[in-house]
């Protein structure tokens, strides 16, 4: 009677631990759905945008030549003698972007050699957080900073700047992303295998050969990748263009005077008493359409790059 008793307690344990094949079946299914769903409703969002940013885009061009829109070096779509040279917002969106990436790019990646490779763990563990609370910080106070704390102070160094101009605009967008470009790229280069470092250092490579010698390169993709999607922010970024740069289409590179970036003209667009339907309000959606192919080439890059020069340990 006890070796039943004992018999059925061991059957009784064993059950308790086998496994439940089909109810695991169930909740990874369950699971697969949910997440399968989330992924689509992104795609799905994605081809929304796109969708509806093609119907106003067809309309424009139906009544403005693709050509013209591509060539002409005038941008007044909101004047009476209206002009549809985009390539006007293009040039300054990439000088603003220009001079942000002479700023962001040097410092990040400096910043991120800093934390990954000299700073003691302890520094790293709270100098890095407080770098990442940059990018907290909402970019219409970095606007106002550019317009009010930056702009006075070039003025005092730099001849015939302007109130509005794409210097200053430039200057603390490169602040801005700053955070970006420093911490992806510090987690490029921490995530290299501390292996080659050695090494390197067994056949007499000094601290600095082995950083710019082996871990840079080694990190050299993922570097890229950061530097790419701080370019993508730049183009997109709105605020601080608006409010530091100005709303004066000029095709011109000089940084000292006003400007009008994509963004800041869909701003001013948006913000205003445009008609529905009419092709001042159309003028929003190529722009936005033109902005939307620009950071769609960028990232195709990123990963192509990404893809190719990717380094894989094993």
């Amino acid at each position: 009677m006890t070796d039943d008793n004992g018999l059925h307690q061991a059957h009784h344990s064993t059950e308790l631990w086998k496994p439940n094949r089909a109810k695991s079946k169930r909740d990874e299914g369950i699971v697969r759905f949910v997440f399968g769903a989330f992924a689509l409703l992104s795609v799905f969002t994605t081809f929304g945008i796109i969708f509806s940013l093609i119907q106003e885009t067809i309309k424009f061009f139906s009544q403005v030549p693709f050509w013209q829109f591509l060539t002409d070096t005038q941008w007044t779509p909101l004047f009476t003698n209206a002009r549809y040279g985009i390539f006007v917002l293009i040039s300054a969106t990439f000088l603003t972007s220009f001079i942000a990436l002479l700023v962001a790019v040097p410092l990040g990646l400096l910043a991120a050699i800093c934390l990954s490779e000299y700073a003691p763990r302890k520094v790293r563990a709270w100098l890095k957080p407080a770098l990442e609370l940059l990018a907290g910080v909402p970019t219409v106070v970095f606007g106002y900073f550019a317009l009010l704390f930056v702009t006075p102070i070039l003025k005092d160094f730099i001849p015939g700047i302007q109130t509005f101009n794409g210097l200053s605009a430039g200057l603390v967008l490169g602040i801005a992303l700053l955070p970006t470009i420093a911490s992806l790229s510090e987690d490029a280069i921490y995530a290299v295998p501390s292996t080659l470092r050695q090494a390197a250092y067994a056949v007499g490579a000094t601290k600095r050969e082995v950083v710019t010698g082996v871990v840079l390169r080694a990190a050299l993709s993922g570097i890229v990748a950061a530097i790419v999607l701080g370019v993508a922010r730049a183009v997109g970024e709105t605020m601080i263009v608006a409010l530091a740069a100005g709303q004066n289409p000029n095709l011109t590179l000089d940084p000292r005077v006003a400007i009008q970036t994509m963004t800041s003209f869909i701003v001013q667009v948006a913000g205003g008493d445009v008609a529905v339907g009419t092709l001042k309000y159309d003028t929003l959606f190529v722009v936005g359409m033109t902005l939307f192919f620009i950071t769609l080439t960028l990232n195709v890059f990123s990963y192509w790059f990404v893809r190719k020069y990717q380094e894989k340990y094993e």
